[in-house]
């Protein structure tokens, strides 16, 4: 069993020390003290050598489970299976020395898009499953008025401000911190209207041409920019360890991925596997786009850590403000290695192309005032409690729920004797009035895997359970408390 160093822990800070012990960990694997392959202590021999409760120690394993740094073995204990590779715990989020990325070359031609189908295509008035849209329902009307008003306060624009407002991108950089754990600065953060038009403002600053590996599935609207920009589509598989990086092509210039909550297979990437990208990412001059659409939606353990932590130099990490508040604010971030920003810029000085400040003054409102920390705690709770009503939902009617507890969607899969076609099952949900997609609309060619993407964070908590009540014969459930 590897002996653990001493970890600092302080007990007045307000970092609770759950958080510090797994940091401390965290720094164990980074600085070489612990391999993969050793075994941990005990919870129990932990709680004795930090003078803590076995609760703090608990969660502290929980969390590095999580992540995907630690695995257990029934009846042998705690095992370390990834190094965070010359992760830095000082200064994450910036590099010292940052590389510059090369933005890659790549062939010529580009296959035609496959059409974007949506849930939405079902009859009007239809309960919609979509796992695109976002949880109205849990934000504050007042709170919602306020940051509105506050956002009308300041004179109007006289001139644009292609990287952000100011206020915004300070506090995007404060959003990160506290709920993303990404010590970026304002400086390192760009305004953006949003992730998918922020993939296409990056497609245009690879070579023309050049060769982008895709999760397959994956987000059709990103690989649809990808493609409008004369980008190469490249396909890659995505297991339940997320993207497999042994499968990403050579020659390729970037690589655009959903690592913290695949979409839409719901699964994170494995700690193993955002070592593996990382390194290939050095070794052959790739950019990693990291779209972390929803990453502040984590209901077991605290959000997972960010590939642009373990990257600076090589990931341009995007955000939104749509899935967690609304997309009436049009409202992103993009924390990018310098000679990106610089591009991007430049880009936006040429095109004159800019996101609307409007959404960014009252995404500052909502921070400034608190009520947006107020909001994502009230907003992990219902969606939590959501996700809780489709799997036992699922599990009534004997269907089987895949994903993480995370985010505003599951895959369903009917019982193995079920011989309906995934066509077959979309088709007879939109006869009885249920808006839900296949996960064969999220393909780039022919489906690798077949499935129900329901997202659960459309309409009333009511809503979703009449929805899941036709979707799901025999899997209805009593009506919910609205204040449960």
């Amino acid at each position: 069993m590897v002996q653990i160093p001493p970890v600092p822990l302080d007990r007045d800070a307000p970092t609770p020390l759950a958080v510090q012990l797994a940091d401390g960990l965290r720094s164990a694997a980074a600085d070489g003290t612990v391999r993969p392959g050793d075994r941990l202590p005990s919870t129990r021999a932990l709680a004795t050598a930090f003078r803590v409760s076995r609760t703090v120690t608990a969660a502290a394993y929980d969390q590095l489970l999580a992540e995907g740094w630690v695995a257990g073995r029934v009846g042998s204990g705690t095992y370390v299976t990834a190094i965070p590779a010359e992760m830095q715990r000082t200064g994450a989020g910036r590099s010292t020395s940052p590389a510059e990325p090369h933005l890659g070359e790549g062939g010529a031609g580009a296959a035609p898009a496959a059409p974007v189908q949506r849930a939405g295509d079902a009859e009007p008035g239809a309960y919609e499953l979509d796992p695109g849209r976002p949880c109205v329902a849990a934000l504050d009307r007042g709170m919602w008025r306020r940051a509105w008003r506050a956002a009308a306060d300041p004179a109007p624009d006289d001139r644009p401000e292609p990287d952000g407002l100011t206020g915004f991108r300070a506090t995007v950089a404060e959003h990160l911190l506290r709920h993303r754990g990404l010590p970026a600065g304002s400086d390192d953060v760009l305004a953006t209207a949003g992730t998918s038009a922020a993939v296409a403002e990056l497609a245009r600053l690879l070579p023309p041409g050049a060769t982008v590996a895709v999760e397959e599935p994956g987000y059709r609207r990103a690989v649809t920019a990808l493609r409008a920009a004369g980008c190469v589509i490249a396909p890659v598989r995505v297991d339940d360890d997320g993207l497999v990086v042994d499968d990403i092509p050579a020659g390729c210039a970037a690589v655009y991925c959903t690592p913290a909550h695949q979409f839409p297979l719901a699964v994170r990437m494995a700690a193993a596997r955002r070592v593996a990208l990382i390194e290939r990412a050095r070794v052959e001059d790739l950019l990693v786009i990291e779209d972390d659409y929803d990453g502040e939606l984590r209901y077991d353990v605290a959000p997972l850590p960010l590939l642009v932590a373990l990257a600076p130099e090589r990931v341009v990490h995007l955000g939104t403000a749509s899935k967690i508040i609304s997309p009436t604010l049009g409202a992103g971030w993009a924390v990018a290695p310098e000679p990106v920003r610089a591009a991007w810029r430049e880009l936006r000085a040429d095109t004159g192309t800019r996101p609307s400040p409007a959404g960014q003054r009252v995404f500052t409102a909502l921070a400034g005032h608190g009520d947006l920390s107020r909001h994502l705690r009230r907003l992990r709770r219902e969606l939590g409690a959501r996700r809780r009503l489709v799997l036992a939902a699922a599990a009534r009617a004997g269907w089987r729920a895949h994903g993480d507890p995370a985010g505003a969607h599951l895959v369903l899969r009917p019982p193995a004797t079920d011989r309906r076609t995934e066509p077959a099952l979309v088709a007879e949900a939109a006869g009885r009035g249920v808006a839900v997609r296949g996960l064969a609309t999220f393909h780039d060619g022919p489906p690798r895997t077949s499935g129900l993407v329901v997202g659960y964070a459309a309409g009333s908590r009511d809503d979703v359970v009449t929805a899941l009540e036709r979707l799901l014969p025999g899997g209805s459930a009593a009506r919910p408390d609205p204040g449960g």
